[in-house]
């Protein structure tokens, strides 16, 4: 009789660890790899438009900043890029989420005790922060940086040390191209503020200095008049989107009387119309005898001599 119940004791027990374990851990992995595989396919099908020039549904409730007046493609390429890399880290951290929580059903299935696992897992993440803490800062920047807009491919920035063109976003290090050709590495966590001068519009600033002693209302009617035909050309009309404004004398120094005029224009396109408004008020201030400071200059050393 005794023998007879220990053998249906270990019959029984083989069963459970030959037969329902097993099962119930491949059940387990399949519904893992089923909801890995639904939960990746969802956030393709969110950060994916659905047509070339559609933005992505993820994006549809995020705050855009992309410049006024930029090409279509860029703008499509900026959004295809910023849902490309949100997506990614949207999926790895699915991957991990379902990893963890199949090892830990796994285990418990085995008969292990998952409580002093789950206690190791925060002490090692804990201590992981504190040694990788550069590294995550540069990660949440990253993503914030994302999900914020604050810049992307092809904006001119100024990120302090690094000005020029954005030519890639990534979660740790943004890549800038400068005037000179530079490419520069900045990592996300230590960018403290950003300058975006490709948002919205800009301004073309212009000052122009004359001299003591040239007649400054007529200086200023030249002046505007110049730059006002000037925003007129073909070259930058385009770019111009307010009239010039004359605001008058900007500053006085000991060598010159400085005038300043400024312009609304296209984000990235003031430099263009700078230099076209400089070039047409010299030019004028030429053909009507208004003398530039360092004429006087000269004047006065020869007058000296």
């Amino acid at each position: 009789m005794f023998s007879s119940l220990q053998a249906f004791e270990l019959t029984e027990t083989n069963r459970d660890w030959l037969i329902h374990r097993p099962a119930e851990i491949a059940a387990y992995v399949v519904l893992a790899l089923v909801l890995r595989f639904a939960l990746h396919r969802m956030i393709d099908r969110m950060t994916r438009p659905r047509e070339p020039s559609d933005k992505p549904a993820m994006l549809r409730p995020l705050r855009e900043r992309a410049p006024r007046g930029v090409k279509e493609a860029m703008v499509n390429e900026r959004r295809a890029q910023r849902a490309r890399t949100i997506g990614s880290v949207l999926k790895s951290t699915v991957s991990i989420v379902v990893l963890i929580w199949v090892v830990l059903q796994v285990l418990a299935v085995l008969g292990v005790n998952v409580a002093p696992f789950i206690a190791s897992a925060g002490v090692i993440g804990v201590a992981l922060g504190f040694g990788a803490q550069n590294l995550v800062r540069d990660f949440l920047s990253g993503i914030f940086m994302l999900l914020e807009d604050q810049y992307g491919v092809g904006d001119v920035v100024d990120l302090g040390e690094a000005v020029g063109t954005v030519e890639t976003v990534g979660l740790r290090v943004t890549t800038i191209r400068d005037v000179n050709g530079t490419l520069w590495y900045c990592r996300n966590g230590e960018i403290v503020r950003v300058g975006n001068m490709s948002q919205g519009y800009a301004v073309a600033v212009v000052d122009l200095p004359i001299a003591h002693a040239a007649n400054v209302q007529r200086a200023c009617e030249v002046a505007l008049e110049a730059v006002t035909e000037a925003a007129k050309g073909d070259a930058i009309a385009a770019d111009v989107l307010e009239p010039p404004e004359l605001l008058g004398v900007n500053s006085v120094t000991a060598e010159s009387v400085t005038l300043r005029i400024t312009a609304r224009t296209k984000p990235g396109r003031q430099w263009a119309v700078q230099r076209t408004f400089a070039r047409a008020a010299l030019s004028a201030f030429e053909h009507y005898d208004i003398d530039a400071p360092y004429l006087s200059v000269l004047s006065s050393a020869r007058s000296t001599n």
